[in-house]
C-alpha cells in the first residue's frame, strides 16, 4: 500500500505543467520591507510601473508576466531569466486594468508554481518612465571622457558659457582653485580607530566624522580643479588636480576611509575620486589609470556587497539610501574599464527605478525629517544630474518630485527657526532649504517654490562645479502661494502642518503633528500624536533633546522614547522605541480658512499598553487650538501628559504659560482634574558635556488608575505685547463634550465626543464672532 501512494504521488508531481513546481513564499509584508510592488489593487502614477516581490531562498533568476485578464490567456509583456527580483518594463502600457504575476527558478528544484495573480491601475494621466533595457542603458554613457555631469560633447559648450553667462560661477571656482593651489589639503593616509577605542565614544566620533570631512576636503579639492581644468585649461589645475588624486590612489582601500570600516569616509572618497578621474582621464598615464581603477574595483565590489541585492526589498537603511547612486558614479566613471561597473550600474538604476525614494510619499512628505530630507535629497540631486548626462533620463518626472517643495514650503515659511520632527531637525531655519529648492523649482517650474527661495533672497554663486553645470537652466517666474491652502496633511508619512499664513513665520502660528504609519523607526524617530507649536517662526512647545552622537545614551534613551516629545505615556510607559512596528496613522483631516483639524490614532505604537489613542486637534485660526486626546488601556493605568518648551513654564494650578522672545503660549490643562503637575529642566539622560542645552520639561499625571482616559487641552499662542485671553468653560452632556472658549473677537464653541467615532462639521458665524466645531455623523468634515 505505502509503494502505491508513493508511486501516485510521484506521478501527481511529474504530470504535464506541474512538475516539480514548489510553491512560493508569499507571506505578508513586514516592517522594513519594500513589499509587492504595484500593491494589490492600485492605481499607478508611473507608466510602466515597477514591479517588485519577495526574493525566494535559493532562487537564481526570475520571469514575469503581464496581463489585461486574471487567467493570462493573452500575455501583453513577459521576461524570462532576471537575475533581481524586480523588474520595470522598457514600454508603457495601455489606460486600464492589468495583472501580473511572477515565478522563480531553483537550480536543483525547477521552476516554482506562478505567484499569486496581483493587479494594478493605469490611467492616461500616469507618467511614462519606461527602464531601457541593460544593453541600450549602458550604451547610451559615453565611451570617452568627462562622463559624470557633463559628456565630451558638451565641454566646447560649458567653456563658451564661462566666458559669458556662466562667468560669475567660474570666476569664483578660478578662486577657489588658486585658494587650493596656495594652501593645499594634506594627502598623508586617515588613521585607522586605536585599539581599545570604544564604539561610539568621542575618540571614536573625532575620527569617524573627521576622516569624513578630510576625506571631502582633499578629493573634492581634486575635483573642483579637475572640473576647471576642463573649462579653461589651466595646467596647474589638472597637474594639482592629478596629484591629489593619485595621492589618495596609495590609502588602504579597505582600511580607514574602506566602505566597510567607515562609510562616511567611504562614501564620498568613492564618488569624488570618480569624478576627479573623469575629469583629468586625458593627463593621467596608462600605468596611473590602471591603479585608480585597482583602487576602484575594491571600493566598488565593497559597496555593491553590501547593497546588492538585498537593498530592494529591504531599502529602510538610512546610510543604504544613499550609497546606491554613489556606487552608481563610480560605476559609470570606470564603466569599460572594470568588468564588474556594467554591475554596479545597472544595480543603481533598478533601486532607481524600482525602490527610490522609500522615505517619503507621492504627496512629498518625508519621514526622517528636514535635516535627512536635505541631506539625502541634495545628495540624489547630483544623480539626477548624472543620470540626465550620461543616459538622458529625467529623474524628476517622478510624481514625488512634482510635490517635494511643498515639504519645506509648508514645514517653514520663510524665517521659522526650527526644522519640526525628525534627527537634528531642531535647530535648522528656513534658509537652509534654499539651494536644493532653487533645484527643484528650476527643474519643475513651479513657481510657488521660486517665491519660496525669493523670499530668502538669491544666494549668491558659490565656486561649485556642479552648480557651473546647473547654471544653464532656464530662469522660472515667482508667484506667492497666496492661492494655496495654508495647511497641509502628507498622509502618507503621518504629518500635518496647520499654519495661518505661507508667507512669513513672523506673522504665523503654526501647529505641527505627527502620526505616521513609519512608526519611530531610522531618523524619524519621535512618537506617534506628538505635535508641536510655533509662534512667530518660534518653537514654544517642541521635541526635546539634542543629538550629541547618534545612538548615545540621550539620545537613544530620552529622545527616542515618548517622553521626550508632546505626547502621552501610560504608567511611565511609552511607544515602542525606534521601531517600524509602532505606528500611529492620519485618520482625519481638513483644512478651511478658518478651522484646521487633524486626528491620528496611535495605540498601536503602545504594544499591548492600549487598545486606543487618539488625538484630534482643532486650530480656530489664529488664536485657540483644542486638543482632545482619548485614551483606552487593556488595564487601569496612570497616564502622563508631556508638555516641553524652551524656557520654563510659568504655572497655576492646572494652566501653565511659556514664554520666548516676543511670543507666548497660554495653556489651560481642563480635563481630567486633579493632575499631579510638575516641572524640571533636567534630561534623563542628559546629553554629553560639550552640548549646551537647557530645556523644560511638564509632566501631567493623573491621580488615580484608569481604563478610559480623556484629555483636554486649549492652548492660547500669542504676542507678548497682547493680553492673555483666559476663560473656558467645559461640561459634559448629553455623551459629549462641550467647550466654550473666548476669542479674541468672539467665542469658539466645540462640541467633543466621549467615545463615539464620526466627523466635524466645521462654521464660522460671523455675525457675533462664533465658531463652531460639532461632532456629529457626517461624512466628511466641511465648512459651511
Amino acid at each position: 500500500m505505502r509503494k502505491v501512494v508513493l508511486l501516485v504521488g510521484v506521478t501527481l508531481l511529474l504530470a504535464p505543467g506541474l512538475a516539480w513546481a514548489w510553491e512560493l513564499d508569499e507571506k505578508p509584508v513586514a516592517p522594513g520591507e519594500w513589499g509587492f510592488r504595484p500593491v494589490d489593487g492600485a492605481t499607478s502614477a508611473m507608466n510602466p510601473p515597477a514591479f517588485v516581490w519577495r526574493p525566494q531562498k535559493g532562487a537564481t533568476r526570475y520571469d514575469l508576466q503581464i496581463a489585461p485578464d486574471p487567467s493570462f490567456q493573452k500575455i501583453e509583456y513577459e521576461i524570462t531569466g532576471l537575475d533581481l527580483y524586480c523588474h520595470c518594463p522598457p514600454r508603457s502600457l495601455a489606460p486600464g486594468t492589468w495583472y501580473w504575476r511572477f515565478r522563480a527558478h531553483h537550480n536543483k528544484r525547477g521552476p516554482s508554481a506562478w505567484s499569486m495573480v496581483r493587479t494594478f491601475t493605469l490611467t492616461s494621466e500616469a507618467t511614462a518612465l519606461p527602464m531601457p533595457p541593460r544593453a541600450e542603458l549602458l550604451a547610451r554613457i559615453p565611451t570617452q571622457h568627462p562622463r559624470l555631469f557633463v559628456r565630451p560633447e558638451d565641454v566646447p559648450r560649458l567653456r563658451e558659457l564661462a566666458r559669458t553667462r556662466l562667468a560669475p560661477i567660474y570666476r569664483a571656482l578660478v578662486r577657489r582653485c588658486d585658494a587650493i593651489l596656495k594652501d593645499p589639503p594634506p594627502t598623508d593616509e586617515p588613521r585607522k580607530y586605536p585599539p581599545g577605542t570604544t564604539f561610539k565614544s568621542e575618540e571614536w566620533r573625532e575620527l569617524w566624522w573627521g576622516n569624513r570631512v578630510y576625506t571631502v576636503r582633499v578629493l573634492d579639492s581634486a575635483a573642483a580643479l579637475g572640473f576647471t581644468w576642463l573649462l579653461d585649461g589651466n595646467e596647474r589645475y589638472g597637474q594639482e588636480a592629478r596629484r591629489l588624486l593619485m595621492e589618495c590612489a596609495k590609502w588602504d582601500p579597505k582600511g580607514a576611509t574602506g566602505f566597510i570600516y567607515n562609510d562616511e569616509a567611504g562614501m564620498p572618497y568613492a564618488y569624488l575620486f570618480a569624478r576627479t578621474y573623469t575629469f583629468i582621464h586625458p593627463l593621467l598615464s596608462e600605468e596611473e589609470r590602471r591603479i585608480c581603477r585597482e583602487v576602484m574595483r575594491v571600493r566598488g565590489a565593497e559597496m555593491y556587497g553590501r547593497l546588492h541585492p538585498q537593498h530592494i526589498w529591504a531599502p529602510y537603511n538610512s546610510h543604504a539610501n544613499r550609497a546606491w547612486h554613489k556606487m552608481g558614479e563610480v560605476g559609470i566613471a570606470f564603466l569599460g574599464e572594470i568588468p564588474e561597473a556594467e554591475d554596479w550600474v545597472w544595480y543603481a538604476m533598478n533601486v532607481f527605478y524600482c525602490a527610490y525614494p522609500v522615505w517619503c510619499d507621492e504627496d512629498g512628505g518625508w519621514h526622517e525629517g528636514v535635516a535627512y530630507w536635505r541631506s539625502y535629497m541634495s545628495r540624489f540631486t547630483w544623480w539626477a544630474d548624472v543620470m540626465k548626462a550620461a543616459m538622458g533620463i529625467d529623474a524628476y518626472i517622478k510624481p514625488y518630485f512634482s510635490q517635494v517643495g511643498y515639504y519645506p514650503m509648508y514645514l517653514q515659511p520663510p524665517g521659522t527657526r526650527g526644522g519640526g520632527f525628525g534627527d537634528l531637525a531642531n535647530t535648522l531655519d528656513s534658509s537652509g532649504n534654499l539651494g536644493l529648492m532653487q533645484i527643484f523649482a528650476a527643474q519643475s517650474g513651479n513657481p510657488y517654490w521660486q517665491w519660496y527661495v525669493e523670499a530668502h533672497g538669491r544666494p549668491a554663486p558659490r565656486a561649485d562645479y556642479i552648480e557651473f553645470v546647473r547654471g544653464a537652466t532656464p530662469a522660472v517666474k515667482a508667484e506667492p502661494p497666496t492661492p494655496l491652502p495654508t495647511s497641509r496633511c502628507f498622509r502618507g508619512v503621518g504629518q500635518a502642518y496647520l499654519n495661518t499664513t505661507l508667507l512669513n513665520a513672523k506673522d504665523n502660528v503654526q501647529v505641527l503633528f505627527k502620526s505616521s504609519p513609519f512608526g519611530t523607526q531610522s531618523h524619524g524617530y519621535d512618537a506617534n500624536n506628538a505635535f508641536m507649536l510655533y509662534v512667530g517662526g518660534e518653537p514654544l512647545l517642541l521635541s526635546s533633546g539634542h543629538r550629541d552622537i547618534y545612538g548615545s545614551a540621550h539620545h537613544k534613551q530620552w529622545m527616542w522614547s515618548t517622553r521626550s516629545v508632546n505626547s502621552i505615556t501610560v504608567n511611565g510607559k511609552g511607544q515602542v522605541e525606534h521601531s517600524a512596528e509602532s505606528t500611529g496613522r492620519i485618520v482625519d483631516f481638513v483644512t478651511t480658512p478658518a478651522f484646521d483639524l487633524v486626528s491620528g490614532e496611535a495605540g498601536a505604537a503602545y504594544g499591548r499598553e492600549l487598545r486606543r489613542f487618539t488625538r484630534t486637534i482643532l486650530f480656530a485660526k489664529p488664536d485657540v487650538v483644542v486638543i482632545h486626546d482619548r485614551l483606552v488601556a487593556r488595564e487601569p493605568s496612570h497616564f502622563e501628559y508631556w508638555l516641553h518648551a524652551p524656557t520654563e513654564m510659568k504655572l497655576e494650578g492646572q494652566r501653565a504659560t511659556v514664554v520666548k522672545n516676543e511670543v507666548a503660549c497660554d495653556i489651560a490643562l481642563l480635563e481630567p482634574r486633579g493632575l499631579e503637575i510638575t516641572q524640571t529642566d533636567q534630561f534623563d539622560p542628559p546629553p554629553r558635556e560639550r552640548v549646551k542645552l537647557r530645556q523644560f520639561h511638564l509632566t501631567a499625571r493623573t491621580p488615580g488608575k484608569a481604563a478610559d482616559m480623556t484629555f483636554i487641552t486649549v492652548l492660547r499662542p500669542r504676542r507678548t505685547a497682547e493680553p492673555a485671553i483666559t476663560g473656558e468653560e467645559l461640561t459634559q452632556e448629553s455623551g459629549a463634550w462641550r467647550l466654550v472658549a473666548r476669542t479674541a473677537d468672539g467665542k469658539l464653541e466645540c462640541t467633543l465626543p466621549v467615545d463615539d467615532d464620526g466627523s466635524y462639521v466645521l462654521r464660522r458665524l460671523d455675525a457675533d464672532g462664533t465658531v463652531v466645531a460639532e461632532f456629529t455623523r457626517a461624512a466628511t468634515p466641511r465648512e459651511n
